[in-house]
């Protein structure tokens, strides 16, 4: 679908009715709208975890509106161990997502050499449309940033790699950084 005809990941998330789900494979993201708050991690080892500051607050809204209408919601990140700075940053707060409803687990690279996962992070919900995340080799977004595709059986495959991922993932509050 050409980006200037899909909806928001906003709206995706909005209408969303049974399940969103997120798969997460870079060690190293560089948006522009966390990195003042990254490059403060660096230099503090603080991280923002106020649900309700300004950073948070939209994140924590759209989350907890699709799990209160009962929407599950759920976050793997399969991560290179040692992890990077960039990890042990998002790691620092994910305590927010949990909070805000999501459930998140991470799995070591090594563990999952043998899973056949998608070339990309993507977002599926009601495993009916996946969102494609594009991302350039440093983690910043590439045109078209966000691809949404609903290809017959495309949302289907890739469901059951991320349920392969998340079977063998660590839930968040027992995984230890290494």
């Amino acid at each position: 679908m050409p980006p200037s005809e899909q909806p928001s990941f906003i709206d995706l998330l909005d209408a969303c009715k049974i399940s969103a789900v997120h798969l997460e494979m870079r060690d190293v993201y560089g948006v522009g709208d966390e990195a003042a708050d990254f490059e403060q991690w660096k230099a503090t080892g603080r991280r923002d975890s106020d649900p309700a500051s300004a950073y948070w607050a939209p994140w924590v809204d759209l989350v907890s509106r699709a799990t209160a209408r009962g929407v599950s919601v759920r976050r793997a990140r399969i991560v290179s161990e040692p992890v990077t700075d960039y990890i042990r940053y998002e790691h620092a707060g994910t305590d927010v997502n949990v909070a805000a409803g999501e459930e998140v687990r991470w799995l070591g690279r090594r563990q999952a050499a043998d899973l056949l996962v998608p070339a990309c992070d993507l977002w599926i919900f009601d495993s009916e449309s996946v969102l494609y995340n594009h991302m350039s080799g440093d983690g910043d977004w590439t045109e078209p940033g966000l691809e949404l595709r609903t290809a017959p059986g495309l949302a289907a495959r890739c469901m059951a790699a991320f349920e392969q991922v998340w079977e063998r993932a660590i839930p968040h509050d027992e995984y230890e950084i290494r």
